[in-house]
């Protein structure tokens, strides 16, 4: 039984769907602060986190508008899911050339110095980097998640294992099986990422 005091979640959404704004004011007042607490410790940055605790809070609306909502019972974790999402995808969408190192000690994106790129070059470049963010997106969703922390994000491994509520040997065996998959994945496109620098 909840210890709660008020509504339960499931009661708001359902009066909010019948047009109660009040009930979706007492949704945000009673999850803002633990929403910005979880995008804080990902982007460490308050304006930032602000940001994106207002963009939480809209794509819920939308969700709910959209009768896409079916997390009955399950509001927080969704919630906290959206949360942890829209950081996470703000360090992929706003850092294009992470360094990412494979498991072999090569580099996909060791040799994105184009200073003098002709356009033909350019292009290249471009459809390589998104072909990368495709197939990352593509892997598992715990593989996908360390992976972009530790690239996208320059986390270590320490504050990986801390903030995924797992050890550092699980966080490592993560990043492993989603290089050797994303390098699986590349292989079978014929995808050529740089050898030549961090050679074995």
């Amino acid at each position: 039984m909840s210890k709660r005091i008020g509504p339960q979640d499931s009661e708001l959404i359902a009066q909010y769907r019948n047009g109660s704004e009040a009930a979706f004011d007492l949704l945000v007042d009673r999850y803002k602060s633990k929403v910005y607490t979880t995008i804080f410790l990902i982007v460490k940055e308050q304006s930032l986190a602000e940001d994106l605790l207002q963009d939480v809070f809209v794509k819920v609306v939308h969700t709910l508008n959209s009768d896409k909502y079916n997390e009955e019972g399950k509001f927080k974790p969704w919630l906290m899911r959206i949360a942890h999402n829209l950081a996470i995808d703000h360090f992929r969408k706003a850092k294009r050339y992470p360094t990412i190192m494979m498991e072999d000690g090569s580099s996909i994106f060791n040799s994105l110095q184009f200073a003098d790129e002709n356009v033909e070059d350019k292009q290249v470049r471009e459809e390589g980097v998104e072909l990368v963010k495709r197939l990352i997106e593509e892997l598992p969703d715990a593989q996908k998640q360390v992976l972009i922390m530790r690239h996208y994000m320059d986390m270590s491994f320490q504050e990986i294992a801390d903030q995924t509520g797992v050890s550092i040997n699980t966080a490592l065996g993560r990043m492993r099986y989603a290089l050797i998959h994303l390098r699986k994945k590349m292989k079978q496109l014929n995808f050529a990422y740089d050898k030549t620098i961090y050679p074995k």
